[in-house]
């Protein structure tokens, strides 16, 4: 598996899935601090963090990127999760908050594999034109992210690179059948510095920071490629032994990457499989971190 998967290359491709929840009001700031799992009140304005929203038990719901351009405008950047439904769920939680949920349907998200237009990392760069760019990208793999009105080119094969690349670097994305099903630390959500054991109560801040405390945490992500595809929700197996559950695959020019959630501590020697495919563990790569 190449470690520089998605080539570099200027070519802006659209991101199908991708979504903006746009959190906006003089309590915008307050109520994602109060419900997300990381630390947006010491998120500085016009920066960016990974983030997430979990369940009372600690289970996560949506992962995304969240921008916070101002106190009072904040937005949830979903690769996966749909923007209505969770606006639907999350203003269940609103009560007297002076905030609005609203989906931004009117931005397309795009992306290239290509440097920011300025060497930003976790700030949110802004145009006349109203255009948001973020850098996507590792040391050495560059990767920008685009949101603007202009919808950009269809290219299945990019937008799958793009997909490779976020597994390749430890980033789920999160198929429904895997929502509700992990918590922060088995999907290794350290790694992306995407949740706070430090910050005041939000949902499921009790079960994440008693694991940390505890060290508790027993299973994680691990990275596999394969020869021909995986499907989200299999069974990793060594023989008869059930060892986890692969979260997330995407298809590229070799054949298969996944990420599954399994122990710690296992046995590295033996050959785990996904069904009839046989898995081969690679590092994760880092540099996603924000």
């Amino acid at each position: 598996m190449d470690d520089n998967l998605p080539p570099a290359q200027a070519a802006t491709f659209a991101l199908p899935g991708h979504s903006i929840l746009a959190i906006e009001g003089p309590d915008a700031a307050r109520f994602a601090h109060a419900q997300f799992m990381s630390d947006v009140a010491s998120l500085a304005d016009g920066h960016w963090q990974w983030s997430g929203w979990l369940t009372p038990k600690g289970r996560v719901i949506a992962l995304f990127a969240l921008l916070r351009f101002d106190a009072e405008s904040l937005w949830l950047l979903l690769p996966d999760a749909d923007a209505d439904s969770l606006r639907a769920s999350m203003q269940r939680f609103v009560f007297r908050s002076k905030v609005a949920l609203n989906v931004l349907a009117d931005r397309n998200v795009s992306g290239s594999f290509a440097a920011p237009s300025l060497d930003i990392g976790a700030r949110i760069a802004t145009s006349a034109d109203g255009m948001v760019e973020l850098d996507m990208g590792s040391p050495g793999s560059p990767r920008t992210l685009n949101v603007r009105d202009a919808i950009a080119a269809t290219d299945v094969d990019a937008a799958g690179r793009w997909d490779a690349f976020d597994l390749m670097h430890g980033l789920p994305r999160l198929a429904t059948s895997q929502v509700e099903q992990w918590t922060p630390q088995q999907l290794s959500l350290d790694r992306l510095n995407a949740y706070s054991v430090k910050k005041g109560c939000y949902p499921g801040q009790e079960i994440v920071a008693r694991t940390h405390f505890l060290g508790q945490a027993k299973r994680g992500l691990v990275l596999f490629d394969a020869e021909s595809a995986v499907e989200d929700g299999s069974e990793v197996r060594i023989g008869e032994q059930v060892l986890g559950t692969v979260i997330s695959s995407a298809a590229h020019a070799a054949g298969c990457i996944a990420l599954a959630v399994l122990p710690l501590e296992r046995d590295a020697a033996s050959t785990p499989r996904a069904g009839n495919v046989a898995l081969r563990e690679r590092p994760l790569l880092g540099g996603l971190a924000r």
